[in-house]
């Protein structure tokens, strides 16, 4: 992509700054709106002093800071939300008022100012209690939290203004991504940066249930890839459909824990004898994921640049370096 208008909402976050930073080096104008409820001016930082980027500070749940925000944009990346699925389960209402109204409100707003396309950020939480494996897109479950309610919800509206009033929508469901600039603090902190941080303190990473649940888990720049894809595809069959984002694998935690202590003891050997932990399941937590890629590659044209070995490593070194 290049000399475009770009909006990218949740810019400031772990996936939204990657990706504005991809755009940027690709020479397009980016316009960021976060309100910095998860995401980090530290990640943006870097950007504020180029001439072909902008902040807006506001909420999507504010109908007047997404007209603004859409206004003239060629496309939109809608990355903003408030993710998690314990932090749901605690608080339903502020995640249901964030992904669902302040979705809409984008939605509209994108349609109003006649973006090309608007492409959004899906979860693999809207599988919930489906066992099948790996998963399709057409096949998917009852929601297990209240954010996986939201995430499916922001499809159905998005498939709804598509018929209605003719915006251009593809969702990704992202299955567990990962990467640079992923935050490794609080309470809801994604469970690689925060492993990442306890075997950095030399302290036992704690895994929740007994270390064979298994998750897909997806490097940041495959991400990146499957975002561009869907907003430059001419392929009229991939227009307002969903599709999963992943690497069409199956890794245990277990098997994760070891991985990330074989990359950062290259760094520290103390970390090399560091064993992991074992707590209770987490309310609202699936098994295994997997995803069936198919569709994406056929459709779009997406093959993961980078499969878990190779991200773990790029990760890891980066966790070790930014993280200390």
């Amino acid at each position: 992509m290049k000399a475009f208008n770009i909006l990218v909402t949740g810019g400031a976050g772990f996936i939204g700054s990657n990706l504005v930073e991809r755009l940027l080096n690709q020479k397009n104008k980016v316009t960021v709106l976060d309100n910095f409820s998860t995401g980090s001016k530290k990640n943006i930082q870097p950007f504020l002093g180029q001439t072909n980027f902008r902040l807006l500070e506001g909420d999507i749940r504010d109908l007047k800071s997404c007209n603004e925000a859409c206004k003239g944009m060629d496309y939109v990346f809608h990355q903003a939300a408030l993710g998690s699925v314990p932090r749901s389960i605690n608080d339903p209402v502020t995640t249901a008022e964030v992904n669902e109204l302040g979705f809409v409100k984008m939605l509209v707003a994108a349609r109003d100012s006649k973006v090309k396309r608007f492409v959004y950020a899906c979860s693999s939480s809207t599988y919930g209690d489906s066992t099948a494996l790996p998963k399709v897109e057409n096949n998917i479950g009852r929601p297990l939290s209240p954010y996986a309610i939201t995430k499916f919800t922001n499809e159905l509206y998005a498939e709804n203004f598509s018929r209605l009033y003719g915006v251009e929508t593809i969702g990704l469901r992202y299955f567990n991504v990962f990467g640079r600039r992923q935050n490794p603090n609080g309470a809801y902190a994604a469970v690689i940066p925060k492993f990442c941080l306890a075997l950095m303190a030399h302290q036992a990473p704690v895994i929740n249930g007994d270390g064979t649940f298994s998750r897909d888990f997806c490097y940041i720049d495959n991400v990146i890839q499957a975002n561009q894809l869907a907003a430059k595809t001419t392929n009229s069959s991939a227009i307002n459909q969903v599709f999963n984002v992943a690497c069409g694998g199956r890794i245990t935690l277990e098997h994760l824990v070891n991985s990330l202590v074989r990359e950062l003891s290259q760094f520290d050997r103390n970390i090399a004898d560091i064993k992991a932990k074992y707590g209770p399941k987490r309310k609202g937590d699936v098994p295994h994921s997997q995803a069936d890629i198919s569709k994406a590659t056929r459709l779009l044209g997406y093959q993961p640049s980078h499969y878990f070995e190779d991200g773990i490593r790029e990760a890891a070194a980066w966790y070790y370096e930014n993280l200390r």
